[in-house]
């Protein structure tokens, strides 16, 4: 358990899609939003390991169809919120960011971003796929039921994530909360924020079983 939990957060610290995700929302967006974007990785992590332990992963890898599906569904999504992102409105001043206090996350807008997370997660097929190839691998089947082990090990590994990319959360959020006082760096950061959605989406129309 020690060894997976340590693999685990050298993955969530390698730079991959998920945490530039967080990185760019938090920058963007602030850490509040980017800590509801982590808590809905974190579910899609749930999702993922939930399939591998119910055999649902192996089903999936073996149709080529359903993974072509879902990775341009996800690819689709990322493309949409390139397009908001781009169109995001630019405030001319921000009080509340000057003044060092973040206004509160409205609930709705807190769970619309929980499901943006989970959303970006599971429709990565790569994820499934590599789940299905990682968990396993811990598994020992003279320990007992090797789906309740591999719950474990999943849950351990969202801890990791929830750990690592809640850090990169308020790290950047902070950092972005200084940038946005300014109307152009608002600008900025919203059209970069565009281009990485779209540089994503091509990453993951690339993906291949």
């Amino acid at each position: 358990m020690l060894a997976f939990l340590g693999v685990a957060v050298l993955l969530a610290l390698t730079p991959g899609p998920d945490n530039l995700f967080v990185l760019v929302q938090s920058i963007q967006r602030g850490w509040r939003v980017g800590l509801c974007v982590v808590v809905g990785l974190c579910l899609g992590i749930v999702v993922h390991t939930t399939a591998v332990a119910l055999g649902l992963a192996a089903l999936f890898a073996a149709s080529s169809t359903a993974f072509t599906v879902l990775k341009w569904c996800g690819a689709a999504y990322l493309v949409w919120l390139a397009w908001g992102a781009v169109r995001a409105p630019v405030s001319s001043s921000n009080t509340a960011q000057t003044s060092g206090t973040a206004p509160p996350l409205p609930w709705q807008e807190a769970l619309r971003m929980v499901g943006r997370g989970v959303v970006m997660n599971i429709t990565n097929p790569k994820v499934l796929i590599f789940f299905l190839a990682f968990l396993p691998q811990f598994a020992d089947p003279a320990r007992g039921s090797v789906a309740l082990q591999i719950v474990c090990f999943g849950l351990v590994f969202v801890l990791a994530t929830l750990l690592i990319f809640g850090a990169i959360a308020c790290c950047s959020g902070v950092f972005g909360g200084i940038l946005q006082r300014s109307a152009r760096a608002q600008q900025c950061l919203n059209r970069l924020a565009g281009v990485v959605f779209v540089g994503l989406a091509v990453r993951l129309l690339t993906v291949q079983r």
